[in-house]
């Protein structure tokens, strides 16, 4: 609401400048105050078919059209300047009430129509061979440029493009980890589209461009945290679908110590610190500092899962297989899990077969176990008749969400739940057992002051017995099933926290060299 809120409040701002604007442009400037109509006078006054102000109507590619006519209006003011092509993009309401409130400024005429003039000039003294007349027409050029402030434009206009681009319709990402190997390998580089889910408007504003969260090198973060915007979603292309890749914003990642080898969630460290801190001495030093950073929901670490569960679902998962209100879900051709593999006395696993199984040393975790999918499986069967390959068992473990040892101490990546999804608008009743479940996305994703005392729980001050949810979530879980942190781990992935669809891969390498064969491959196949 309050995006919208930003949108109108600039309309109103802009059609007060025009309204000022106007007279000196021989206007009425009554006509200022006529959405649609201020738009198609604009055009004109600049040199541009009044019809191009149907061109303001079509999302995304609106901007650069308005962004374009207001450069060209204050152009059409003699204001050539960087500083004033700046401003008409930055804040095109304040750049041209300046122009309107400015006793000196004088219209010169429709830009683009004295531009196109002037250089038909030059074109046509330089056919003719009119060499001295097309010398003094360059000398006097009153468009003309320095090579500095060309470089400049042209910088500004790309960096500015590419920032558009990035962040309303297609953004680039690489997969860092092997939690979807077998369908998204580690070290393909994915095209991600941010219109198919809905454009999610920015919500932190002072940044800088083209960095997500951390500045290379100095390692800092970077943007400020204010000013900032409340979420907001343009109409969607499609709906996210069960099964379907999607990338988001990590949802613990709103506190995190951040070192050389990943960022810890402080939650995740505060609840099981030996897990985490072991093999990270700067991890060490930083939780003895308390040196976390603090992130916005759009900051948040990219993360790319397969949603497996719905809003509303109930979902389960039993020896490894998920069951979605009590129905074998679909599989993933590739889905991989960790297994044993006893060879023969004195036999050894040949590498290069691995390998040309597309099995190599990082399949293997620090256990000893591999992660496999089923037609590995069955090709290392046949090495040896002896050779066994089984399931590894698996453990209870703390850092399974809900993390509650009195309610759910016997959950395992292997064997969860069943838990119930949110949905938006559902009620739900409040009891000890779902609290555990329930209690972060009330508290951390809903904005609300979540108090538990004994038996008795308050929101935002309000004793409460039951919750009805504000958004849809979302269960995501890797395709590496045992090799992936994901839902499992830290529970649900908000609807605010959903960054777009994957397209495919347009790029993929590993340590071996270029994979041209996953080159253009589609990152949503099951297959």
């Amino acid at each position: 609401m309050s995006v919208l809120l930003f949108f109108i409040v600039s309309y109103i701002l802009l059609s007060i400048s025009l309204y000022l604007l106007f007279p000196k442009m021989g206007l009425d400037k009554t006509k200022a105050l006529i959405p649609g109509v201020n738009f198609v006078e604009c055009m004109k006054a600049v040199g541009r078919p009044g019809w191009h102000a149907a061109l303001l109507l079509l999302p995304v590619f609106n901007l650069f059209v308005f962004a374009g006519m207001c450069i060209q209006l204050v152009r059409s003011f003699k204001k050539y300047k960087f500083k004033h092509t700046a401003a008409a993009v930055v804040y095109a309401p304040a750049a041209l009430a300046k122009i309107a409130t400015d006793k000196n400024a004088v219209y010169d005429g429709p830009y683009l129509t004295k531009f196109n003039a002037y250089n038909q000039q030059i074109q046509e003294a330089k056919e003719a061979g009119k060499d001295r007349q097309y010398k003094k027409l360059i000398d006097n050029n009153p468009y003309k440029k320095t090579a500095g402030r060309e470089w400049a434009e042209s910088i500004f206009f790309a960096v500015f493009a590419a920032a558009f681009i990035r962040m309303f319709l297609i953004e680039a990402f690489v997969i860092p980890t092997p939690s979807m190997e077998g369908s998204l390998n580690v070290g393909d580089y994915l095209f991600v589209s941010k219109a198919h889910y809905g454009i999610r408007t920015p919500m932190t504003v002072a940044m800088i461009p083209l960095l997500h969260n951390r500045v290379p090198f100095i390692n800092k973060e970077s943007y400020f945290e204010s000013p900032s915007l409340p979420y907001f979603r343009l109409p969607a292309l499609e709906s996210l679908d069960r099964n379907e890749p999607f990338v988001f914003n990590w949802p613990v990642g709103d506190s995190v110590y951040v070192t050389k080898v990943r960022p810890y969630s402080v939650e995740q460290v505060t609840r099981t610190p030996e897990r985490y801190m072991r093999g990270d001495v700067e991890l060490q030093q930083k939780v003895k500092n308390k040196e976390f950073i603090t992130r916005p929901i759009d900051k948040k670490d990219h993360y790319i899962k397969r949603c497996v569960g719905m809003p509303g679902d109930n979902l389960e998962i039993k020896d490894g297989q998920i069951y979605i209100d009590g129905k074998a879900s679909k599989n993933p051709e590739h889905l991989q899990f960790a297994y044993n593999i006893v060879t023969p006395p004195g036999q050894n696993l040949n590498p290069a077969k691995l390998e040309e199984w597309g099995i190599d040393k990082e399949d293997f975790n620090y256990y000893g176990e591999a992660m496999l999918d089923s037609t590995q499986v069955e090709l290392i069967k046949t090495l040896d008749p002896n050779m066994i390959v089984r399931k590894a068992p698996q453990h209870n473990d703390s850092s399974m969400y809900p993390h509650s040892k009195k309610y759910f101490s016997d959950w395992t990546n292997h064997d969860f739940g069943p838990v119930w999804i949110p949905k938006k608008g559902e009620t739900i009743k409040l009891t000890p057992e779902n609290i555990a479940l329930y209690r972060r996305v009330i508290d951390v994703y809903e904005n609300n002051d979540f108090v538990k005392s004994g038996n008795k729980i308050t929101i935002n001050g309000n004793a409460a017995t039951e919750y009805t949810f504000k958004q849809d979530y979302y269960w995501a879980m890797g395709d590496n099933r045992l090799n992936s942190e994901d839902s499992r781990a830290w529970g649900f992935v908000p609807e605010d926290h959903i960054v777009g669809k994957p397209l495919f891969i347009w790029f993929s390498k590993d340590h071996t060299g270029i994979n041209f064969d996953r080159i253009f491959k589609s990152a949503n196949d099951m297959n």
